[in-house]
């Protein structure tokens, strides 16, 4: 048998859903209203708009007649008064212009015909401008002579050729080509040593030759020395300048100029 309900428990929502429907009960301030009223109350006007932020705003677009005109007429009135710069000392912007295709193509081919003519004819190439080059001086002597002598100013009477001997050998047959050129009496002359390209560190003979020429007996003779020019053997081969006579002591007195080498 079904239970009936107690008669003493209390019911304080029995009759609210009636009395909503029947509209008898008025809803607190700030309280949702239904959905039903909502819907009804709602116009074209205060329709909702996803471009502002709250609802039931009406949207209105600004005005826009006659804005360009008063923007002229406050920056008129802003600029009143206003003085120009002079642009007489001003520096103008530089641009860099980029070289059409042509002129491009054109530098290009000249740029390959120069190295062609470097590697099979030797155009453009000077020793002097390499790491191998070597100049000096003697007691006095300015530096230019030594370039001059490079440049081919002074012209070569005789020549040795060191070329392949040991340090040893090439010692004596150098000594004794100076002795026989400082008897007859010859300025300019060649000495052949090679690059030293075989050699595992540095150019032997070439070292040797310098040292010879700045360091021994020979020092008292020698105006100047350089790198011989390319047909001359180039950086394998050095010009010596002789003197008719070797310097005395009484020249040397004072500052004593030694020779400068680049090797």
């Amino acid at each position: 048998m079904k239970p009936s309900p107690s008669s003493f428990a209390y019911h304080p929502f029995e009759e609210m859903k009636t009395l909503l429907e029947a509209k008898s009960i008025s809803l607190p301030e700030g309280h949702p209203r239904p959905a039903s009223e909502r819907e009804e109350e709602r116009t074209p006007e205060t329709e909702w708009d996803p471009r502002r932020t709250q609802r039931n705003t009406k949207v209105t677009e600004p005005e826009e007649e006659g804005t360009a005109e008063r923007d002229r007429a406050l920056f008129i009135e802003a600029m009143e008064g206003v003085a120009p710069i002079s642009r007489d000392n001003c520096v103008e912007r530089m641009f860099t212009v980029e070289p059409s295709r042509a002129a491009r193509q054109s530098e290009e081919a000249e740029i390959l015909m120069k190295l062609r003519n470097l590697i099979q004819f030797g155009e453009g190439f000077n020793v002097s401008e390499t790491p191998e080059y070597i100049e000096g001086t003697g007691y006095h002597i300015h530096p230019e002579v030594a370039r001059r002598l490079h440049r081919g100013d002074f012209s070569i009477q005789a020549h040795v050729d060191l070329h392949g001997l040991t340090a040893d050998s090439a010692k004596e047959v150098f000594e004794d080509f100076l002795k026989q050129a400082v008897t007859m009496g010859k300025n300019g002359i060649l000495v052949i040593h090679g690059r030293g390209l075989s050699s595992p560190s540095e150019p032997v003979l070439k070292r040797k030759v310098v040292d010879w020429l700045t360091r021994g007996p020979w020092r008292k003779w020698v105006i100047a020395f350089s790198s011989a020019r390319r047909c001359d053997g180039g950086a394998g081969a050095t010009y010596v300048l002789l003197r008719k006579r070797p310097v005395s002591k009484r020249l040397k007195i004072g500052r004593r100029r030694h020779f400068v080498s680049s090797l």
